[in-house]
């Protein structure tokens, strides 16, 4: 990699499009794909999906088909697949087609993992399509849990706080709903409250466990952009919003008030949510190692 190369370089080299082709319906391959867009400072990449994939023909028409395309649109024929495939066959012929055109990057998501798994363990991968998502106790949960965070959204329900395995407090566009959503997926259920300056929070919320209140906090510099995005062609209606004194004062007041509730402080600055999650779930399982939360 160039060493000289920066985020800011986005601008001018823009990530490509990340095609997902999986025989389940891709959740994990679109995970990895945003996770590694992340590094480049694109949380939000394209993403490109043919799922419940069965047949190499279908995959051979997708690729064909969408690289014509972009050729047509920028003169580039080059293809990024991340993909997940647990037929051997089906994976071999995706492989074998990628070595034949050296304008296709395929990337196994899959084989490296299962087959490690297998190989310590002694034991052998069932090789079906779509296990992640087996309708069992551990997928039950995993629905409990986000139809609750959906209805604790946003301050919603508030009497039911005590209730959830996690609550998220932060202000405005600091990543509560999609860190909640991404900790329900994995079986928790996670309430969220905007901390905003003219109300006061919720009362339950002091009724709350410390250990499973967390704030989200960031940076004024990171606030005030994300809010000028966010705002686009309506920034001079609510100016006040993304006015970098006014973000410095909502964010001191965030902070005086985690403090006062005790809460566990995590910077998502700089980071994917799945890492803000992953550093919320480090401390939230040291303290409740027996929660009864599956994965």
């Amino acid at each position: 990699m160039d060493q000289n190369l920066t985020v800011g370089d986005s601008i001018t080299n823009p990530l490509p499009t990340i095609h997902v082709i999986s025989d389940s319906v891709g959740v994990t391959a679109q995970a990895v794909a945003r996770a590694a867009a992340a590094q480049f400072g694109e949380t939000n990449p394209r993403i490109e999906v043919l799922s419940k994939a069965k047949r190499f023909a279908d995959i051979k028409a997708y690729i064909d088909m969408h690289k014509a395309v972009q050729y047509e649109r920028t003169g580039d024929s080059r293809m990024l697949v991340f993909f997940t495939l647990v037929d051997r066959n089906l994976r071999n012929q995706l492989i074998e087609y990628a070595q034949e055109d050296e304008n296709l990057t395929v990337v196994d998501l899959m084989t490296d993992a299962v087959e490690a798994i297998s190989e310590l363990s002694g034991r052998c991968p069932a090789g079906l399509p779509g296990s992640l998502h087996t309708i069992d106790s551990h997928y039950f949960q995993r629905v409990d849990a986000l139809e609750f965070t959906i209805a604790h959204d946003d301050g919603r329900n508030p009497q039911e706080l005590t209730r959830a395995d996690i609550v998220l407090l932060g202000v405005s566009r600091s990543s509560k709903t999609p860190v909640s959503i991404y900790l329900s997926q994995q079986g928790y259920k996670v309430a969220n409250i905007p901390l905003d300056p003219n109300t006061e929070p919720p009362r339950e919320v002091y009724d709350v466990d410390r250990t499973r209140l967390f704030g989200l906090m960031t940076t004024p510099d990171v606030l005030v952009g994300i809010r000028r995005k966010r705002l686009g062609n309506a920034s001079g209606v609510a100016a006040k919003y993304a006015d970098p004194e006014y973000v410095y004062q909502d964010l001191e007041r965030a902070r005086a008030l985690m403090r006062k509730l005790g809460c566990i402080v995590v910077h998502t600055e700089n980071k994917a949510l799945e890492e803000t999650a992953q550093e919320i779930l480090r401390y939230y399982e040291r303290v409740h190692p027996s929660s009864g939360v599956m994965h």
